[in-house]
């Protein structure tokens, strides 16, 4: 079975705009990241539209609430078919057992969210944190690992570390990533997919560089021969 390494983000404002992007795209070469602003926009529609084109969806809604009600969309997510759901990590152990209450392993791949990636020292500061950013993504990360989750989205400076402390199980997944000429935006804590791979990322979210490139599927088709490359010659 093919298991692509490549998570596109959709960032897109409509479901025009989402359909004529990954028209251009590759499913056996990828997977679609669904967020906030593009479910808000469509609905499970699209999801369920994607989905019968042959894509895998990650669902990225970041649940962050009471156990109960974090149980409830989750179920609600897992109904949808999608291949993965996340949470934040920093909803406490209660939040983080209940959501893998609600989902059957091995159905819908349930993770968490250690620190979003355009969060630096200074951001964490803000919100009464003053331990180095590797520091709490590991906390946060055994912390999932022990509630049962599936893993764990952090940076991809941070999982080589993170690689030695959990099984091989335990899927990272690491946003932030650019190729060499492509800006940052907004984002902090970033790496190469070249580096990721080397540091042990076992996806890849990659949003920009595929959506924005003139030819969205040729850079795919690039950077997924850089990532078989690496896994080669690792």
């Amino acid at each position: 079975m093919v298991d692509p390494r490549i998570i596109v983000a959709l960032d897109c404002q409509n479901e025009n705009e989402a359909l004529a992007l990954t028209a251009k795209l590759d499913p056996s070469l990828c997977r679609l990241k669904i967020g906030k602003e593009l479910f808000t926009a469509t609905g499970p529609q699209l999801v369920e539209k994607l989905m019968r084109l042959g894509f895998e969806i990650f669902l990225d809604l970041k649940f962050h609430d009471i156990p109960n009600t974090v149980k409830n969309a989750c179920i609600a997510a897992t109904r949808l078919g999608v291949w993965m759901i996340n949470v934040h990590a920093m909803g406490g152990k209660k939040m983080l057992l209940a959501a893998r209450k609600a989902i059957p392993i091995e159905k819908t791949r349930l993770i968490a969210v250690t620190l979003l990636t355009s969060m630096g020292p200074s951001d964490l500061n803000d919100i009464g944190l003053y331990e180095a950013p590797e520091e709490i993504v590991q906390r946060l990360a055994l912390l999932a690992r022990d509630c049962g989750l599936d893993g764990v989205v952090c940076s991809a400076l941070e999982t080589k570390q993170l690689k030695q402390l959990i099984p091989d199980n335990f899927y990272l997944i690491t946003p932030g990533i650019r190729p060499i000429d492509s800006a940052t935006n907004d984002q902090q804590r970033v790496t190469t997919p070249r580096q990721a791979i080397e540091n042990g990322s076992d996806y890849l979210v990659i949003g920009r560089p595929i959506t924005q490139a003139n030819d969205p599927l040729l850079m795919l088709q690039r950077l997924t021969a850089e990532i078989n490359i690496q896994k080669v010659t690792l």
